[in-house]
């Protein structure tokens, strides 16, 4: 699917080095006040995050979302669990893949839409150790590529 971000917050680059990402998902997700202002100045991480299915409900572990400095008693813990908010074929969708062998949910990114504050969700495989390695060489391929094509333009 694919969707173009208006102003990314956080990104998870981790999570395609570890993992193929086959489907991608766009969620809501349910935050206080103080959280959405603390967003918008993108005080966010979702390194350490993952995602699980409960009760036909989606929830957000380990999204860091530091404190609001101006939001005192209303701020909540940074490291709280969030509900994710999706139609309920898309969740039975993803249960049925989920159901796979090797499938998990991983958050790819947060960014704000409009006034909204969205995070992608990824339909993801593991990679094994050689993929990894496979991406890493391809990556070196292109980059040795990308050089020496910058190096014959400089003597033109």
């Amino acid at each position: 699917m694919g969707f173009e971000p208006s102003k990314l917050i956080a990104n998870n680059k981790k999570a395609y080095h570890d993992y193929f990402i086959e489907e991608q998902y766009e969620a809501g997700i349910e935050l206080f006040g103080t959280e959405v202002k603390s967003l918008r100045m993108g005080k966010c991480s979702i390194k350490e995050s993952f995602i699980r299915i409960e009760h036909e409900e989606v929830f957000i572990y380990g999204m860091h979302i530091s404190p609001y400095e101006k939001g005192n008693i209303f701020n909540r813990d940074p490291l709280r669990i969030r509900k994710l908010l999706l139609h309920k074929s898309e969740i039975r969708k993803i249960v049925g893949k989920i159901a796979q062998k090797g499938y998990t949910l991983v958050p790819l990114r947060v960014y704000l839409k409009g006034s909204l504050v969205k995070v992608e969700i990824g339909l993801a495989k593991g990679k094994k150790l050689y993929d990894k390695r496979q991406d890493v060489a391809k990556k070196d391929m292109r980059r040795e590529a990308e050089r020496s094509f910058k190096a014959q333009s400089y003597k033109i």
